[in-house]
Order: structure tokens, then sequence, then C-alpha cells
């Protein structure tokens, strides 16, 4: 009899055995998860404050009195010190430091030398059309370069095609290689001043939106193709896609169920990355399209000499990089929890 119990003994202290592994390896995953983004929310609150140090010093680093240089030479004495006491700039270093970054974080960005407006509500005016620029520009690289990207790598497996490839690499590479304002140019030129399709300047309706999208949008897109033809090639190499093959599965599922999600990650990546390139890079096809954002203000501020509202586009900048590639991270950390990301 008690022969005869032992198996069903064993039975529930195996299985106990087993949940108790489960758990105790469900614990251990969720302290790395927590680790990875305490870490991460570690390395974006020190990188902020750098940010606004930097930003801080910018007004002490420029050559002579940055007052004096937004006023002019003929500027009275009395004009420029009233102005300095103004900004807090007869103060200690460390309490205008102090001063600075209680106000930046309340809000407060200081006033334009020019026009007395509040810093901020230029940059609330503003932000949204440069945004909205770059965020276009993204998706739209994306929904052009995924596809692309895995039409060449599909069309060149295994060394077919090969002039396929190297038209895609050729074509690519030049399409990275040519800076974001040249083709600003370029299209100006042919689409607006030639052949008179869209309006050369402003922001006019949605029509106005195409040549500064397609200036942002033409480089992005060339680059997240290279990527997505690279992985979608590696994938294809792999044991499960021969499996799939073998097993006759038809072409679009494989392709679209089962390449595509795994091709995503480094694509979403890049993605990510190229937004906040494509913020800092709408500041020249700003200018040259007279778009009402971010970018044409900044150039305006720094040759009229306009400081405070320079300094506040900056800021404004570096935080969102700061903040869409601290998004990356913890965006990769959840589709992909075997990435190495988390040991970082």
């Amino acid at each position: 009899m008690a022969e005869s119990l032992r198996p069903s003994a064993a039975g529930p202290s195996a299985e106990g055995g087993r949940a108790a592994r489960r758990m105790l390896a469900g614990r251990a995953f969720g302290r790395v998860r927590n680790g990875f983004v305490l870490r991460r929310v570690v390395r974006f609150v020190v990188s902020l404050a750098v940010l606004l140090v930097a930003s801080f010093a910018m007004m002490h680093l420029i050559p002579g009195d940055p007052v004096r240089a937004s006023l002019g030479p003929a500027a009275p004495v009395e004009l420029v010190a009233a102005r300095r006491a103004a900004l807090g700039l007869d103060e200690p270093i460390l309490s205008q430091l102090l001063s600075y970054v209680r106000n930046v974080l309340s809000g407060d960005f200081g006033t334009s030398f020019l026009s007395g407006e509040p810093v901020r509500e230029i940059i609330a005016s503003r932000l949204p059309n440069t945004l909205g620029l770059a965020l276009i520009a993204t998706v739209v690289a994306l929904l052009v370069a995924v596809p692309l990207g895995m039409w060449a790598a599909i069309r060149t497996e295994n060394g077919r095609n090969r002039g396929t490839e190297v038209t895609f690499t050729s074509a690519t590479g030049a399409a990275v290689a040519v800076p974001e304002f040249l083709y600003s140019i370029a299209l100006v030129t042919v689409f607006a001043i030639g052949l008179r399709w869209f309006p050369p300047a402003g922001k006019a309706g949605p029509v106005s939106y195409i040549l500064p999208i397609l200036s942002l949008s033409i480089s992005p897109t060339a680059m997240i193709a290279r990527i997505s033809r690279v992985e979608t090639l590696r994938e294809l190499g792999s044991d499960y896609v021969r499996l799939a093959r073998a097993k006759r599965l038809p072409a679009a599922r494989l392709y679209f169920r089962h390449v595509l999600p795994n091709t995503l990650t480094a694509t979403l990546t890049v993605g990510g990355l190229l937004l906040t390139a494509l913020i800092a890079g709408s500041v020249l096809v700003e200018y040259v399209f007279a778009w009402p954002g971010l970018g044409l203000r900044i150039v305006e501020s720094i040759t009229q000499k306009d400081y405070p509202v320079a300094q506040g586009v900056i800021l404004v900048y570096g935080a969102i990089v700061l903040v869409v590639n601290l998004l990356v991270d913890l965006l990769l950390g959840v589709l992909d929890p075997t990435s190495k990301l988390k040991e970082t």
C-alpha cells in the first residue's frame, strides 16, 4: 500500500517544484524589467539635468555681453543695465542657475529680447507645426521603406537578380548621402518655381505640406529601406522560413505574418531615432520653405541675436530628443523581452 502511494505523492511534489521555479523565474524577470526601466529613467533625468546646465551656459559662453549684443552698440548704458537686471544677469552664477532651472521647470523660458513676447508662447504656437512635419515624414518613410526593403530582399535572396541589388543599394546610398536642405532647394526649383504645382513657401493648406515632407522623408526612407532589406534577408535565411517553405505555406502569409513582425524591431528602433533627427533636421527645411515652425524661429533668433528664444528652442529640441530616445528604449524592451538592451 505504501509503495503504491509513492508515485502519487511524488506527482504533486514535482508539480509544486515546477510552480515554484516558474514563480522564481517570473520574479527574476520582473526584477530585470524593473531594473531596466529604472536605469533608463535615471539616465533620462541625468541627461535632462545636463541639458539644462548646457542651455544655461549658452548665454554665458557668448563673447562679450549678450544684452549689449542684442540691443546694439548705440544702446544707452542705463537700458543695458536695466535689461541685465531684469534677466538676472547681474546676480552670482549659482543663483542664476538655480533661478533658471526653477523657471524652466515651472514653464517660464523668459521673454524675447526683440518682441517682449514670452518664449513659452512662441514655442507653444510653433512647436505643433514642427512636430507635424516630423511625425508625418516619419510615418511616410516607414510606410514606403519597409515594403520596399522587403521587396528588395525577396527579389535578391540567394544572390538572385544582381542588377536589382546593385540598383537598390546604389540608389538608396545616394539618397542617404544628400542633405535634406538640398532636397528642399531642388524640389522648390522644379515643382514650385518651374512647374508651379505647389506653393513655394508658407503654410497654406494640405498642399503646402507635400514638398517639406518629401524633403524630410527621402533620406530616412532610403536608410530604413536598406535596414529593412538586411533584416528581411536575415529572416529569410532562418530555419523557420525554410520549414514554412517546405510545408508550402502561402508566400503572402509567410512574409506578412511571420517575416515582417520579426524585422520590425530594428526598423522601429531606427524609425524612433530618425524622428529625433527629423525634428533637428527640419531647421533648414523650415527655413527654405518659410514654414512657421521652431526651425525657422531659431534661425531668426540666432541671426537677430534674440538669445532667450534661441535658448528656449534649443532646450525644447533637446528635451524632445531625450523623451523620444527613452520611449524607443522602453518600447524595445516590451517588443523584444530577450533583448540584450535590458542588461545595459
